[in-house]
């Protein structure tokens, strides 16, 4: 007797279920996905209990027949892909004709349909239809999601907790609704609204809508392409970052993906202008011929493959650096208004509209408040009308130093205050980086030579890497087992450190042996050289000293951040320091 046979189709969808429909999020991405293909412009997602009770998706799209109501729910049932080439040129964000059928086979199922004629009701629970009948004619769709996994307990056993399931949903929600600012998003949980965009098309007000105001007065537009990808969005100022990597979001032709190289990329474009262990928050939507891109490696979808991805890559770091280098990125310490309203009508439940008006937007030149200057004026002309300034840093006035470490700077606009420490490291950084990038080929002689003992690993690793010191004009020879003598070394080593810098590069080398690279190198010596002869807090230096120092600070690339990130200063305007002394009206 045969022991091969066929699985009955519902057995399939739960075994198909179990990529597809993973936890309570993946249900209301299918289905909201699906209410995007339908091309609706107002998507509901309504949750009991974190949508492990109930989830209810409703949309105002073109609907279904009854026909395709139930055949909808058919295994590789779909309306998206016609023939076999359209797998190559794919515009929709569902294609595979799992979603439904994997759902349902799981969870009881109430769908309502209807493309202006006649509206179809079916109810199907663990994927057997119990019924199919007529019901209103609202054109659109809704779908009722109940009991998810109460047929698979196995399933259901592993779930996680409700704020971590609603977590994950708001998370997919957020992300969706930046990839489509055009569609109006609602999401409720518990009769509670955890988002509502107003489907403007706007995507500055839809990152209002999810990060509030002040992470939305500090985003920055960015726009760049090349012959084949096009890339438009904001990113944060490098003073707004988060401990993770949740916040660099990247769209492709409108669909949310996950891809390792391209958050790469994003993170190290902002090098040395943020703590290297803490992300950006970055909006990208990246358009291109679908030709270009595999979505097609998983049934989750989110995984993308990219053509060309070299020039992709170069096109996104380059966009970026060439932002943040334009930009006056002094960090504004803001002093919070004094509240005028009653308390059942705070900033946080200000109507959208009002919202707008007090939004913020960072320029290079300063902040202006919508509603103080041309409230006549639409928040896209303003915008426009920034303008860049003709030196990224301001004149500054030093007048003193507290705790010989902070020097006070002012001038017409308020006051600066300036960490000697950190400004001084970035001067020296960009020295040597100088220096290492354009070697003078100067070296010079030392009458008592250097020697260094090693481990017998680290000198088996260093003696293969003797051409990159002879080529940076150190003189190195080996001295009996283990050891090394440096006789010369480059000029530009710091005076006094001499010995310390050379054993810092040894050990930087022997570091990098198995992914080393010149930038590498070059980047890990300059740092660590610009630490070592920078100011040190608690030492007091002249006001010539700081004059010396802040112009030093002007003709650096980045006056703004240590090499570690850090910001080399702060400022006050005027207006808030007049707050703070109640000498602005209030």
């Amino acid at each position: 007797m045969s022991k091969i046979r066929i699985m009955d189709e519902i057995l399939a969808n739960k075994i198909a279920a179990g990529e597809v429909v993973e936890r309570c999020a993946s249900v209301v991405k299918e289905l909201v996905e699906n209410s995007i293909d339908a091309k609706s412009s107002e998507i509901k997602i309504e949750l009991i209990d974190s949508g492990t009770r109930s989830i209810q998706v409703i949309d105002n799209g073109v609907g279904m027949d009854k026909e395709d109501a139930i055949l909808a729910f058919n295994r590789h049932a779909t309306s998206k892909l016609q023939t076999e080439d359209d797998l190559f040129h794919i515009h929709t964000l569902g294609f595979r004709g799992e979603a439904l059928s994997s759902i349902a086979s799981v969870s009881e199922v109430i769908l309502k349909t209807c493309n202006q004629q006649v509206g179809t009701e079916v109810k199907i629970e663990g994927g057997k239809i119990i019924y199919v009948e007529p019901c209103e004619s609202r054109k659109g769709t809704k779908i009722e999601i109940n009991n998810l996994f109460y047929n698979t307990p196995a399933r259901l056993k592993h779930m996680k907790s409700l704020y971590t399931e609603l977590a994950s949903i708001t998370d997919y929600v957020n992300k969706i609704a930046l990839s489509y600012p055009n569609i109006k998003f609602t999401l409720i949980n518990n009769n509670s609204v955890l988002l509502n965009t107003d489907g403007s098309g706007n995507l500055l007000k839809v990152i209002h809508a999810i990060y509030g105001l002040n992470i939305t007065k500090k985003m920055i537009e960015v726009h760049g392409e090349n012959n084949d990808y096009e890339i438009s969005g904001y990113i944060s100022l490098p003073e707004i970052h988060r401990s993770n990597r949740n916040g660099m979001i990247t769209l492709v032709n409108g669909r949310v993906v996950r891809n390792i190289e391209l958050n790469h990329v994003i993170n190290d474009s902002y090098h040395s202008y943020k703590p290297d262990n803490r992300y950006p928050i970055v909006v990208l939507n990246i358009e291109t011929d679908p030709t270009l891109i595999d979505v097609n490696i998983h049934p989750t979808k989110m995984d993308v493959k990219f053509s060309k991805m070299e020039e992709l890559l170069e096109l996104v770091k380059n966009m970026i650096k060439d932002k943040l280098t334009t930009k006056i990125l002094i960090p504004h310490i803001e002093i919070p208004e004094e509240k005028k309203m009653g308390p059942e009508y705070t900033e946080q439940t200000l109507p959208l509209e009002r919202v707008e008006e007090k939004l913020e937007i960072y320029t290079t030149k300063e902040e202006i408040l919508l509603e103080d200057e041309n409230p006549n004026k639409s928040f896209e002309e303003i915008i426009e009308e920034k303008e860049e300034p003709k030196e990224r840093l301001p004149e500054l006035y030093p007048v003193g130093l507290v705790h010989g470490t902070y020097i006070i700077c002012q001038n017409e606009n308020g006051m600066y205050m300036i960490d000697q420490h950190a400004a001084k490291e970035r001067v020296n950084y960009e020295y040597y980086k100088r220096k290492l990038g354009n070697p003078n080929h100067d070296s010079t002689s030392l009458l008592l030579p250097i020697t260094i003992e090693l481990s017998n690993n680290d000198f088996i690793i260093l003696k293969e890497n003797f051409q990159l010191l002879e080529n940076m004009k150190f003189k190195i020879e080996e001295f009996g087992v283990s050891s090394v003598i440096i006789k010369e070394h480059p000029t530009w080593l710091p005076k006094g450190y001499e010995k310390e810098a050379i054993e810092k590069i040894l050990e930087i080398i022997v570091q990098l042996e198995k992914n080393f690279s010149i930038e590498k190198f070059n980047e890990s010596i300059a740092t660590m050289m610009s630490c070592k002869l920078a100011i040190k807090a608690n030492m007091n230096i002249t006001l010539e000293e700081m004059e010396t120092l802040i112009n030093d600070l002007r003709k650096c690339q980045n006056p703004f951040h240590c090499p570690h990130g850090r910001p080399t200063m702060v400022y006050y305007t005027k207006y808030d320091l007049e707050k703070m002394f109640k000498r602005s009206g209030f």
